[in-house]
């Protein structure tokens, strides 16, 4: 991680952990946000105003949060007004690194080989740990948010006549259900097979899995009864949290994070919803399985040997 704008130690998966070994996930730091005029936005400072060809997304294949930023891109019709860079899928010993990985590249915007390099640039007294998402600002030459569910809703609302209008990823009659249901998904299983991977303890790691599947199984029924979205008939960015996880537990999680009481194939409607949300337009290039099991299973505190399995299909 960067300490006072300094690389000081070896990229390491577990951020921080409780007492009780439960894994806790770093905040983000950067919450400044795009808004149509370049007023201030809920958080942050003001002078980020929608612009085409201004921002640019720096994100990894591998990461479920990155890859909601560019769902939200996709579906908003974004590609030709926001810029993208992929890090290669492997972290290194400096974190995410630009490089020639297939379907990876360099950094095409400030030249640099390591995203932390990205923060000090931004920060040269940044202190924390470098992750995708970046959404980074070409005019003022900064970091604009690091925060995924903020550019999520940057991307949804913020670009006004840049954007596609026929699809509201945040409707404002179901805002308070959006909310509650994401705030539920991510603690227990976004943020939960994470909780489940990493636990140094076991009663940290049996109350993370229990808790993975007890959603799983929820969600099962809920698509079931209203289907064939989370909100019926209505795409919203809670479906977008919900598939970057799906989409790689059979391959990541199930095995890996030991997040192994049932896969997702195992899950008839769960099964059939990320296969509907895969077929949207636009959505399959933002999913890259090669990343996600390359990224993952290299991480050695889980798999030390760095062997990647050939399954599943």
């Amino acid at each position: 991680m960067l300490v006072d704008g300094k690389w000081m130690e070896n990229w390491q998966p577990v951020q921080a952990k409780d007492k009780d070994g439960r894994f806790v996930r770093q905040q983000s730091s950067f919450r400044n946000w795009i808004t149509e005029d370049g007023s201030a936005g809920p958080t942050g400072d003001a002078g980020f105003k929608a612009e085409a060809g201004r921002y640019h997304l720096y994100v990894a294949l591998i990461c479920p949060w990155a890859s909601r930023t560019l769902m939200a891109r996709k579906l908003k019709k974004l590609d030709d007004v926001i810029s993208v860079d992929v890090v290669e899928p492997v972290l290194t010993e400096q974190g995410w690194k630009f490089g020639d990985f297939p379907g990876a590249g360099r950094d095409r915007l400030n030249g640099v080989t390591f995203m932390h390099e990205i923060y000090t640039h931004a920060d040269p007294h940044y202190t924390g740990r470098a992750t995708v998402p970046v959404l980074f600002d070409k005019q003022r030459n900064t970091i604009v948010n690091n925060e995924s569910a903020d550019i999520v809703r940057m991307l949804n609302s913020s670009f006004g006549a840049f954007a596609g209008e026929s699809l509201d990823l945040y409707p404002a009659d179901l805002a308070s259900q959006i909310d509650a249901l994401n705030e539920h998904i991510y603690h227990t299983l976004n943020n939960g097979v994470y909780k489940a991977g990493f636990a140094s303890s076991q009663q940290a790691y049996e109350e993370a899995c229990i808790a993975v599947f007890k959603t799983l199984d929820e969600l099962e029924n809920r698509l079931g009864s209203d289907g064939p979205f989370l909100f019926g008939e209505c795409l919203t960015e809670s479906d977008i949290r919900l598939f970057v996880t799906l989409v790689r537990f059979d391959a990541a999680y199930h095995g890996l994070f030991k997040c192994n009481l049932r896969r997702i194939a195992d899950y008839p409607r769960l099964s059939d919803y990320m296969k509907r949300i895969l077929a949207i337009d636009g959505i399959a290039a933002t999913v890259n399985m090669q990343h996600i099991k390359a990224g993952y299973y290299s991480i050695k505190a889980l798999n030390p040997n760095g062997i990647v399995p050939l399954g599943p299909a």
